[in-house]
């Protein structure tokens, strides 16, 4: 191994080593994910974040691109010098796990919103979660607009998590430009609406869905920008951004995002409630939710139930020991806000 290769392996155990500290770190002091959230990881939103989001495209998706037909070429060329190529390799992992840890990883270990709401969840009756689904589908039917959507997506999200910071504090702070996918029938595919990329600090969403659930998944990619990173609690801020906002579409997507949650945790306890409160949908709306559903039963396969597989598994290492379910969390939230609990 000539010093080059030397030079690049010990450069990528060490950045890999940095990154293993910085989660046995998050994993084995109490209060240090949090403190990590707040003085430290807001000023790499504030410089990685600032600087990739200058870019009108997702640098991620476009950079994941490159490395792929880099890795082909350089080992088509170089293939048979196993030294250069895994010297290579070892550098690419470090640095992968390095910028994981500290750009995303060490977040999962912050209190959760609720917490720092004083947000209590626990059990509530049918009837309260019932009083929960009569008020969205009021919502959703004033919310509800026939006009051509307007796609200032996201100028309104970084607005919606702008303004919604100026009442938590916790999410107070400077937003980047939410990114579409350029090829979105990757996420589409797996069953996402949308992701975070830990490596260049952006926000990306899947812009061929439906067009409601787009303004929703924009504030829930955003919230990750502030260090929430379960996926429940960002479902959660996703709402709030949403249905506090000024425009119209974006209130919009958030009561009937937090509609479809609500109904759905409603249908498993009082089917006959659930079609009464489905029939008082303007046809718009029924609309909308029929098309959604077109959508996604598209991509239903061996990809997605692979996808969902491995999320589950991502989300377990990653502190939220409910794996995927923990997105049903979201209807808990939504009954202690709704109860009066925070102002």
């Amino acid at each position: 191994m000539n010093n080059l290769n030397k030079h690049l392996t010990a450069a990528g155990a060490l950045l890999f080593v940095l990154g293993a500290v910085g989660q046995l770190a998050a994993r084995t002091f109490q209060g240090f994910g949090s403190w990590y959230a707040i003085h430290v990881y807001p000023l790499i939103v504030g410089t990685v974040g600032r600087f990739w989001g200058m870019f009108p495209v997702s640098v991620v998706e476009l950079g994941l691109y490159g490395l792929g037909l880099a890795a082909v070429w350089y080992v088509i060329r170089r293939g048979r010098d196993w030294r250069a190529v895994a010297a290579r390799a070892v550098l690419l992992t470090g640095a992968a796990a390095f910028l994981y840890t500290y750009q995303c990883g060490i977040n999962y270990y912050r209190l959760p919103f609720s917490v720092e709401l004083n947000l209590p969840t626990g059990r509530s009756s049918v009837e309260e979660l019932k009083g929960l689904c009569e008020y969205l589908t009021d919502r959703v039917n004033e919310s509800a607009d026939e006009s051509p959507y307007n796609r200032q997506w996201d100028v309104w999200g970084q607005q919606a998590m702008r303004e919604l910071g100026q009442q938590y504090p916790g999410l107070a702070g400077y937003y980047p430009r939410p990114k579409p996918v350029t090829v979105s029938w990757i996420l589409s595919v797996q069953q996402l609406c949308g992701i975070y990329s830990p490596f260049t600090v952006e926000a990306n969403y899947n812009r061929e869905m439906t067009d409601y659930n787009i303004p929703h998944t924009i504030c829930h990619e955003l919230s990750h920008l502030r260090g929430y990173m379960r996926e429940d609690e960002a479902n959660f801020i996703g709402y709030l951004a949403c249905i506090n906002s000024d425009q119209k579409p974006f209130r919009y997507s958030g009561y009937l995002t937090g509609w479809v949650y609500a109904t759905n945790a409603l249908a498993g306890q009082d089917r006959e409630s659930y079609r009464e409160l489905r029939e008082r949908l303007l046809p718009q709306v029924e609309q909308d939710l029929n098309d959604n559903t077109w959508f996604w039963n598209q991509y239903e396969g061996k990809v997605a139930e692979v996808s969902n597989q491995v999320n589950d598994t991502y989300l377990k290492i990653n502190n939220q020991q409910e794996g995927v379910r923990t997105y049903g969390r979201m209807v808990d939230l939504m009954l202690a806000y709704h109860r009066g609990a925070v102002p």
